[in-house]
């Protein structure tokens, strides 16, 4: 695992590199991904099933076979065993008792004269969710995403995932029936986005689609966008840690690792003013790595994508995570909340030592669908503004236009537009 100190010649251009960990070669797939769209477009469920043919291998006989029924959905949650699905009711409930407070309300303001400005949100009619199922099923990311939508009131949930060889994990279908999801289909990759954003025989077009995914499904994203909404470009996961000589190094290295075991492509990045803290967390990573079932993911992550970093001083080491402006950010100092009015950019931000970033990832309530790469410089986590749209309110009194139409003319009039200035003239008093 990479240690880099700032006071070495050569940082700058290994922290660069560092900085470049979120970026994703969609150009090489995009020409890939713009088949599968228009096969899509053009063909409807034919395309859909040689698609799952070939990448999820196996035979769609009819376009029933596409659905996840919710009887399916209704056995799986029945059969769960009863701590597990207590645990899975006691996560849905904190996510949507979280959500529910980020949910914006509609307004009217009444100015003196009669005049009404305000905002009224609304949901989308439907939402499309992505769920991924490739290299692990992850029933979490069920309910990060319907759940914000839910709390929106979007009328209409969709659901895609693959299904490898025609099997879906049963506790996603639980997730599904704890969601009340009606609509789910087995299909995946690129041809899940663009079903969703097209629409086919089968699965109706969405008005917004969110969820992770791989290069393609990003990719697929990036490329419908503007014919519906989505929430963000996301690439692989990554973490990064705020750790001073307070923190216990057994604790840093299986936190770096919780992400390094997503996918070889993760990014796990200690920074610590603290050389003592950097060697003995390195030590400590080797060693998880050997208790790990998926140690082989792990340590490639950790090996090409993972990094510890001593700073001169926590301030340095702040400023340097700005910069990288991590999906998860854990702080794990004496005093964490001392420095979170300078943390500007992260996705999640984690304080204190007992708050290790799985405890996001499943049931602390906040939604762990978060920006990639940097992209938390301009992304926010999915929440219930991704489901809803506002629209403005304006109500003009005669009073009100007399006061103001006048300015309004001569800026239309000054931009060359008659109509838009003789529109509000004859409105006015003589």
């Amino acid at each position: 695992m990479l240690l880099l100190k700032t006071n070495e010649e050569n940082f700058k251009a290994q922290f660069d590199e560092l900085l470049r960990r979120g970026h994703m070669d969609m150009d090489n797939v995009s020409k890939i991904v713009s088949g599968i769209i228009a096969e899509i477009k053009i063909e409807g469920n034919e395309a859909l099933k040689r698609h799952i043919e070939k990448f999820d291998k196996w035979h769609v006989e009819n376009d029933a076979s596409l659905e996840v029924s919710t009887d399916a959905m209704k056995k799986a949650y029945d059969a769960l065993d009863a701590k597990l699905r207590e645990a899975l009711e006691l996560a849905y409930k904190r996510i949507y008792a979280y959500h529910e407070k980020l949910m914006p309300k509609s307004w009217l303001d009444f100015e003196d004269n009669g005049t009404v400005l305000g905002q009224k949100v609304t949901p989308v009619d439907r939402a499309g969710l992505y769920i991924p199922g490739g290299k692990a099923a992850y029933p979490s990311s069920l309910l990060m995403n319907a759940i914000p939508a839910i709390v929106a009131g979007v009328k209409e949930i969709v659901v895609c995932t693959p299904a490898p060889h025609n099997e879906l994990n049963p506790l996603l279908l639980a997730a599904m029936h704890l969601c009340g999801i009606q609509k789910a289909y087995k299909v995946g990759g690129a041809s899940a986005i663009a079903a969703m954003a097209y629409g086919t025989g089968s699965i109706p077009k969405v008005d917004v689609i969110t969820g992770p995914g791989n290069i393609f499904v990003a990719t697929a994203k990036k490329l419908v966008f503007g014919e519906v909404n989505i929430d963000m470009i996301a690439g692989p996961s990554e973490i990064g840690v705020l750790a001073d000589a307070s923190a216990n190094p057994h604790h840093l290295a299986i936190d770096l690792l919780s992400q390094a075991e997503h996918d070889e492509m993760a990014s796990s990045i200690l920074i610590t003013p603290s050389l003592e803290i950097a060697e003995k967390t390195r030590d400590e990573v080797y060693a998880w790595l050997e208790t790990l079932e998926r140690k082989a993911i792990a340590e490639v992550s950790i090996k090409e994508r993972g990094a510890i970093i001593v700073t001169s001083s926590m301030d340095e080491a702040v400023d340097l995570m700005n910069q990288i402006a991590p999906e998860h950010l854990e702080v794990v100092t004496s005093h964490p909340f001392d420095l979170l009015p300078r943390i500007r950019h992260a996705g999640a931000i984690f304080m204190g030592a007992y708050t290790p970033e799985p405890i996001g990832d499943y049931i602390a309530g906040p939604n762990h669908t978060l920006p990639t790469g940097g992209t938390a410089k301009f992304y926010s986590p999915l929440g219930v503004e991704n489901f809803l749209k506002r629209s403005s309110i304006i109500s003009m009194s005669k009073q009100g236009l007399d006061e103001i139409g006048e300015a309004c003319a001569l800026l239309a009039h000054t931009e060359g537009l008659g109509a838009h200035e003789a529109s509000v003239r004859v409105r006015l008093k003589k």
